[in-house]
């Protein structure tokens, strides 16, 4: 019988230590590995954010279709100027400016290019593929429509919002756009009552349970919420 009571007692003990130690280990893997996500996530939403910033610079607006996104940047050109040469403080007093210069040596006449001491002055316009001069080799045509999609999630899709009807105190509009992934969608499959708990902790600062850039409610420099 003590025999017996022994082992229940040293059965007990053990799983209460486990249970202990699981109670303070489970938050700390659940933190490490959100981080790990949400690393990638950020990346994703950097990303999107520099080609809607391109397709408003172009556009004049953003756009809430991702289809729409991805098939510009996979077409879209990117305007790049080379430029050789610098006005000197003294050009500059003398009333050069960028675009006067630039109006001098397109003329061609070697005369008054010397005389206002352009000969190393250029400003030369090149179009190239957008794709390229923004992502160099981090996407190719093949893998530019994983941009859409929400890393850890199963292939869900980022929320994408629009404003681009937002005006000012001044009157003035400014276009607004707004990128999402909520904690739901990317950290489903890791301890569940955590996750609830970090989507809690978020409504309760009334903050967005998740990873989001820019803003469709006011403009925020379309900074994300890591940031």
């Amino acid at each position: 019988m003590k025999t017996i009571i022994k082992v229940l007692l040293t059965i007990s003990i053990l799983l209460l230590t486990y249970l202990c130690i699981m109670s303070v280990m489970t938050p700390i893997r659940f933190e490490e590995s959100k981080a790990d996500r949400e690393k990638a996530i950020i990346q994703r939403l950097i990303d999107i954010r520099k080609v809607e910033l391109e397709f408003k610079d172009q556009k004049g607006k953003f756009t809430a279709s991702f289809d729409t996104l991805i098939s510009f940047v996979k077409v879209a050109k990117k305007k790049m100027v080379m430029k050789e040469g610098a006005l000197t403080d003294k050009q500059l007093e003398a009333g050069l400016t960028e675009a006067s210069a630039v109006k001098i040596v397109k003329k061609g006449n070697a005369s008054e290019i010397a005389a206002n001491g352009l000969q190393n002055f250029r400003r030369d316009t090149a179009y190239t593929s957008l794709l390229q001069a923004i992502f160099l080799t981090e996407y190719t045509l093949q893998t530019i429509d994983q941009l859409a999609i929400i890393p850890f999630s199963n292939n869900q899709k980022f929320e994408l919002k629009v404003n681009n009807n937002f005006t000012n105190s001044t009157g003035s509009r400014i276009p607004l756009f707004e990128a999402s992934a909520h904690f739901k969608t990317y950290l489903f499959d890791l301890d569940h009552q955590e996750m609830l708990n970090a989507i809690d902790l978020q409504e309760k600062l009334t903050k967005f349970p998740g990873i989001k850039v820019g803003s469709i409610d006011e403009p925020n420099n379309n900074t994300g919420n890591w940031e």
